[in-house]
């Protein structure tokens, strides 16, 4: 300790000490355990290294406004994690009470974790793989493993954007070609093909019209052309959206953020029109008790929490490294963890209320036969 320091000072003193350990505290030179003996990660420091760190992070890219940043982290963790998956485990997970297991566990595990991915990114300001190289060099692959799962994850996610956008292409046309069993001539005869007959409208337009699918695993079927070019269009949009950075995809991001709430809004206000829709709502907020005691729905549930999330995948950590270091992270992971829990919510509802028109015309079809 210097030997001008306060604490030495009152050593030497009889005056009686007023000061409290905070006061003592601020008035010595901040340790920077990087450069100490307590670095536990056994590099050496360089000064030239270090100095062109610390530029790189001034001088890395900021979003143009804290709604961007934002509507970023709610469009990377809102996904199909919250209008597929959670749902179906909804369902399966006895409706009601699945929620209470999800929303303890968001609490207690989600947030937390989520908030530590937002305060890392954010003071070190860098990407996933820079992060935990700054750690530990040791910890660095956890980074390009983060960055590969990242990769698998986008290639499968354009693949169902491929269909959605082939779906959307086929939607204008009327009547709707999945809302029928086509007709195909036999002869001087035209007949309902036989294997839509056997199955249904929508089963048979996805399998044959969208996939395309080949009778086995061993048959290759060829290259499906159309799918080929959804895929493509679904890539070239990624590409446009990232291809100046976080200043090209922030201004996307008022649109592929937004946009879902708005298609959502709408289908549940279908929905709820719908004959039946009630008592689907009902059977979702029926809660099934015995359902709580098991620990695979607890397990599941905590699953779909790192899911939805995106946790552990390094998104979150880059998007917090383009802030500045004193922006209020708390109120961000508390903000997106809850938007991210209605969003859920309000998927389920849609789903439930189709679920429950559904229901009551098979119903009402068994009861005429």
């Amino acid at each position: 300790m210097p030997k001008n320091s306060k604490v030495t000072q009152r050593e030497h003193s009889s005056e009686h000490v007023t000061e409290s350990v905070a006061d003592l505290l601020a008035h010595e030179e901040p340790v920077d355990y990087k450069r100490s003996v307590l670095n536990v990660a056994g590099e050496t420091w360089d000064k030239q290294k270090d100095g062109d760190e610390e530029l790189e992070a001034e001088n890395r890219p900021a979003w143009n406004s804290k709604l961007q940043y934002i509507l970023a982290q709610i469009g990377y963790s809102v996904g199909l994690g919250n209008v597929w998956r959670f749902p179906y485990l909804c369902q399966k997970n006895g409706g009601g009470a699945y929620l209470v297991p999800y929303l303890v566990l968001l609490i207690i595990i989600g947030l937390p974790l989520f908030f530590l991915e937002l305060a890392v990114g954010q003071r070190i300001r860098r990407g996933s793989i820079g992060v935990w190289n700054y750690i530990c060099p040791r910890l660095g692959g956890i980074g390009y493993a983060s960055c590969l799962v990242c990769f698998f994850v986008g290639l499968y996610y354009n693949v169902i954007i491929g269909w959605s956008i082939f779906y959307f292409f086929k939607s204008f046309q009327y009547p709707l070609p999945w809302s029928e069993c086509p007709i195909v001539k036999n002869g001087s005869m035209a007949v309902v093909e036989a294997e839509c007959e056997r199955s249904s409208a929508t089963t048979y337009f996805w399998y044959r019209e969208t996939l395309d699918i080949s009778n086995s695993i061993s048959e290759s079927g060829g290259l499906n052309w159309k799918m080929t070019l959804c895929l493509l269009v679904a890539w070239s949009l990624v590409g446009l959206a990232m291809i100046k950075g976080i200043q090209s995809s922030g201004k996307v991001m008022y649109f592929s953020s937004l946009f879902p709430y708005v298609v959502l809004v709408c289908f549940l206000v279908r929905g709820l029109l719908l004959r039946g829709a009630v008592d689907g709502i009902m059977h979702m907020f029926t809660p099934k008790l015995d359902k709580m005691l098991d620990p695979q729905v607890w397990r599941e549930a905590a699953t779909q929490v790192f899911f939805a999330l995106g946790l552990g995948f390094g998104g979150v950590i880059a998007f917090s490294s383009y802030n500045k270091q004193d922006n209020n992270c708390h109120f961000d992971a508390t903000l997106v963890s809850f938007i991210n829990f209605f969003t859920s919510v309000l998927a389920t509802l849609v789903v439930f209320a189709v679920l429950g028109f559904k229901a009551n015309i098979m119903n009402e079809k068994c009861v005429v036969e």
